[in-house]
């Protein structure tokens, strides 16, 4: 593992470090940076834009999270039945994952923009122009516009990931759940929630970390604007430090933002390992039926092979 190893602390963990020091000077990206300490997170702290792309970034987390980590879910214990059209529906449902981030941003524009959007021309067309809305570009919906935006495009992707999940469920654990009587809600409550523990939690933490790394979406639909009160902390550290040459202040903003995002993984994965050692459901004792019957059926193969 070495290779892997040395190739991740190059291109991970030296940027990041890089990254860190720079926080900690003043610099233009020209030149030499002069060490300022603590100035950048103290100006940092009291920027008002700061706050706004905070609350921002929050807002669309918040809301991108409880959409993804349940409708992703649902459907893919929907696409893992035998139904007609699943192949087509999957593929269908995993399509925006293969669209550039970029061009995500230019088609919802089309969609969402106050002026030309599709979604304003409909409410006029229909006399229902009292319920127009500046859904992006605005001072109010625009987080909630890129998270909808952003669950649209990584919906497909990670209804991917957990019907692979689903297909690693042994299916003689499922039928003991219906021989014991589970109803359907009884099934996914107690066995295959339990079962899947893992893949959720990649899942939720895929969520975590790319919400707080949303910057095509919100550059090509807002760019920001109006007077910076669309901006999510990414777009405001790409903005300082390079549309204003900032580089030690967008540094100060990528650290915070980099900090923030460990810190709502930890909470995350604190939250799910105190569920984990909760009361076992009155259907554990078939995962663990289950587990003996495969041992003992091993052990018997091994001794008929000796």
């Amino acid at each position: 593992m070495v290779p892997t190893l040395l190739v991740y602390c190059i291109f991970i963990i030296l940027p990041i470090a890089i990254a860190v020091r720079y926080s900690f000077t003043k610099y233009t990206g020209i030149g030499e940076a002069k060490p300022v300490g603590l100035k950048n997170y103290i100006r940092l702290f009291q920027d008002d834009v700061f706050w706004v792309s905070l609350k921002n970034t929050m807002i669309t987390f918040v809301l991108a999270f409880a959409l993804l980590l349940t409708i992703s879910f649902l459907i893919a214990l929907l696409l893992n039945k035998k139904l007609k059209g699943v192949d087509f529906s999957k593929a269908l449902i995993f399509s925006p994952a293969i669209i550039a981030p970029i061009i995500v941003g230019i088609i919802w524009v089309y969609i969402l923009d106050p002026n030309i959007g599709i979604i304003n021309n409909v409410l006029d067309a229909v006399g229902a122009s009292g319920l127009k809305h500046k859904w992006i570009g605005g001072d109010k919906l625009s987080p909630y516009s890129i998270a909808i935006i952003y669950f649209w495009q990584q919906l497909g992707y990670l209804v991917t990931i957990f019907i692979a999940g689903l297909k690693m469920i042994p299916e003689d654990v499922l039928e003991a759940v219906k021989i014991d009587g589970a109803s359907p809600l009884q099934e996914i409550r107690y066995v295959i929630i339990p079962m899947m523990r893992t893949t959720i939690s990649t899942v939720a933490v895929l969520i975590i970390t790319g919400v707080f790394k949303i910057f095509e979406i919100v550059q090509q639909t807002t760019g920001g604007g109006p007077n910076h009160l669309s901006e999510t902390l990414v777009t405001y550290s790409y903005s300082m430090t390079f549309a204003s040459s900032d580089y030690g202040y967008g540094m100060s903003l990528a650290t915070v933002t980099f900090i923030l995002s460990l810190l709502i993984t930890a909470v995350y994965s604190a939250i799910t390992k105190e569920e984990k050692g909760g009361k076992r459901s009155r259907f554990s004792h078939i995962s663990q039926r289950n587990a003996r019957g495969q041992k003992q059926a091993g052990d018997t193969l091994e001794e008929r092979e000796g």
